[in-house]
């Protein structure tokens, strides 16, 4: 009996083991549980001194948020207009490209006939402000109408027609530019020029006479233009670089012709 009974005694036996038994119950699982936490975080953390701090593995770590398609953009730049192939993958494929909801598909040339003959300008109408089933550009609101007329254009050719390729409103033409080179030419002269030209000063040819200029007119605008920007010695006075004006290039040019013009 005295045998089986001690078997079943605590190991405690005095005050001091009960309280180191109760602060061990405490402290062992509190430290397992800090050092696992240490364990954890430390696995994803970066030493400052560490390989992972070099220039590689800093553009690593940046390369996902590189990747998501972010592009800076002007948003004062004018829109680079679409092309219409692009226009019809993107947006009228959906349909034109199945004959989905009664579209005509591409390369339909019967459905596509009567619709080429009713003119350009109707097809195009209609397909920047919707027509039956199809919405108003197709959908996207953010096309330009040039871009619809483009996909219109593009789609009625690919289906036996001879569309012509619509024109961007507002566009310069060619020369357009003449006028605004004149003003510019006439400014520089009027600010500059003038001071010899307009009297003749300093062996200057003299705006307007005819005689003056057409010996230097004969030389070509190259040489003429060459003259005036880098400046020039003649055997009756001598012209400074650019008529001793801070113009560009391109300015001392139009002044050039603005007063070659006027001796022709």
């Amino acid at each position: 009996m005295s045998d089986a009974h001690n078997e079943h005694q605590s190991a405690i036996k005095t005050p001091k083991q009960l309280i180191a038994a109760v602060v061990a119950g405490f402290l062992v699982p509190i430290i397992c549980i800090v050092l696992l936490v240490q364990y954890v975080s430390n696995a994803d953390k970066v030493g400052a001194g560490s390989a992972a701090q070099s220039p590689e593995a800093i553009a690593a770590r940046l390369q996902p948020v590189a990747d998501e398609g972010y592009t800076l953009k002007d948003a004062s730049a004018p829109k680079q207009l679409q092309s219409g192939e692009a226009v019809f993958k993107a947006v009228c494929a959906a349909c034109h490209a199945t004959g989905a909801a009664g579209a005509p598909k591409v390369g339909d040339a019967a459905a596509w006939s009567g619709r080429i003959a009713q003119g350009e300008s109707t097809l195009i109408d209609h397909a920047v402000k919707g027509i039956r089933a199809m919405p108003a550009k197709g959908g996207n609101p953010d096309l330009n109408d040039v871009e619809v007329a483009r996909a219109v254009v593009y789609m009625a050719n690919q289906s036996g027609g001879k569309l012509k390729e619509p024109e961007v409103k507002g566009a310069p033409a060619a020369g357009a530019a003449a006028p605004a080179a004149a003003d510019a030419g006439k400014k520089l002269y009027d600010s500059t020029c003038v001071a010899c030209h307009g009297g003749g000063v300093a062996g200057a040819p003299k705006f307007g006479d005819k005689a003056a200029w057409a010996p230097r007119i004969k030389q070509g605008s190259a040489t003429l233009y060459e003259h005036a920007i880098k400046g020039f010695q003649g055997k009756s006075g001598m012209m400074p670089p650019k008529g001793g004006a801070s113009a560009s290039d391109d300015e001392v040019k139009a002044a050039v012709d603005y007063m070659a013009a006027a001796a022709k």
